[in-house]
């Protein structure tokens, strides 16, 4: 069975959505593609809790992934399956409305207007859709 055949997995969707730190790596991506050293640094965790959060992701079909070098970018996936994809678009809905996730996408544009940013995201692509 090729992997495009494979039936969308809505429990293992579900599953991924019912974690905060999941919740709040999907907010970030609301503006488009971000590096890992810019989840790090606003969700102040570290490097190897974020990416096994989005591995998760990845594996649950709601996010993808592209290396550049030594830096791994991530952003939002849209589900083929319409049921998944109403539901993912919901949740990104309620995330915009949400204050402490508007005040985590706040945090990021900061992080990426700093003259001096952290040595983890020094030379690190700026994030897709923020104005800097």
């Amino acid at each position: 069975m090729s992997k495009q055949s494979k039936p969308f997995d809505l429990e293992l969707m579900f599953r991924a959505l019912a974690d905060r730190t999941r919740l709040r790596l999907l907010n970030l991506m609301a503006s488009g593609e971000i590096c890992v050293c810019y989840f790090v640094e606003v969700l102040g965790t570290s490097q190897p809790k974020v990416s096994r959060h989005l591995a998760y992701l990845r594996r649950a079909g709601l996010v993808e992934a592209r290396r550049d070098g030594k830096w791994m970018h991530y952003q939002l996936a849209q589900p083929a399956d319409p049921g998944a994809a109403n539901i993912l678009n919901e949740v990104r809905a309620w995330l915009l409305l949400d204050p402490t996730m508007r005040r985590e996408r706040e945090q990021l544009t900061a992080v990426c207007c700093m003259v001096n940013p952290p040595v983890q995201i020094q030379g690190a692509p700026k994030p897709v859709g923020i104005s800097v």
